[in-house]
């Protein structure tokens, strides 16, 4: 099973049991739909009580046969892992439901459907897994069709919970629309927020002294580009920094200190590795 790692297969599992909890307790609980094959799974379940469990593996066998070969091996393992593992966990919340009725704080139950959803996918989709079904899809049509995989997910989802009026009151549905924001909120952060860092530019006519100090006072690595004035036409250095949230404004004084009018552009970085933020001094994996 080369290529496949333990920390993911428990972080998917982790995810799938998040995912089916809020899926359970918040939107079947509360008559609120979902996006994609979830979506369906509902749709089957409110309409002929037909177990979500069960429909997301009948769903998703077709699409198994079709998404070896787009997927790969190592991510077409912790695909059926996702769904498996969702299916599971949504056999065994319905069996022991936590009872929590918030029909009548409407807003509450869709916050926490959005949340709950949001971190399961988040943290399945960050170790490598999927729940199948339009991810699958949407790969299909890229390659066969052209279209981009976000305007093909977003039309589906737009289709099933379109479909999904037939069992939604207005109220349901709208609520259901702030459950689908939140949890895409939640995913974009799950996905980006981690090992997140500020990224800068530095242009100066002092680069070596402040590269210097940089790696002297604050132990991180300086990168020199090298760039043309759009203007002057004159060659220059260019340095670039990356540094963690809380360690930018001692950058921007160390800066300062060597050259008050440097110019200076400090960026979001959303996802950093290497060392000195996912590696040690040594290459070895920092534990976090």
């Amino acid at each position: 099973m080369k290529g496949l790692r333990f920390k993911n297969i428990n972080f998917i599992l982790l995810g799938a049991a998040i995912f089916a909890f809020g899926l359970v307790n918040f939107n079947m609980q509360n008559n609120l739909a979902e996006g994609g094959f979830t979506g369906i799974t509902l749709l089957l379940f409110f309409l002929f009580n037909i177990d979500p469990s069960y429909s997301n593996l009948v769903l998703n066998i077709p699409l198994f046969f079709v998404g070896w070969k787009l997927l790969g091996r190592t991510a077409f393992i912790y695909t059926i892992l996702g769904v498996v593992s969702l299916s599971l966990f949504l056999w065994i919340f319905q069996r022991f439901p936590v009872n929590m009725p918030l029909r009548h704080d409407m807003t509450l139950a869709a916050l926490f459907a959005g949340v709950f959803i949001g971190v399961g996918l988040g943290i399945i989709f960050r170790f490598g897994g999927t729940t199948g079904g339009v991810d699958i899809i949407a790969r299909v049509v890229q390659k066969y069709i052209g279209w981009n995989m976000g305007k093909t997910m977003f039309l589906f989802d737009f289709i099933v919970i379109s479909a999904s009026l037939i069992y939604l009151s207005y109220r349901e549905a709208m609520y259901t629309l702030v459950a689908v924001f939140v949890a895409a909120r939640v995913i974009d952060f799950m996905q980006d927020g981690a090992y997140a860092a500020k990224g800068a530019t530095i242009i100066s006519n002092h680069n070596e002294a402040i590269s210097d100090k940089i790696m002297k006072e604050m132990d991180r690595g300086v990168t020199i580009l090298k760039g043309q004035g759009s203007f002057s036409k004159q060659d220059t250095n260019v340095l670039y920094c990356v540094v963690s949230k809380n360690e930018i404004f001692r950058l921007k004084q160390v800066i300062t200190s060597v050259d008050p009018h440097a110019f200076v552009a400090v960026t979001d970085v959303h996802d950093v590795l290497g060392e000195g933020f996912t590696l040690d001094e040594n290459k070895k994996p920092l534990e976090r």
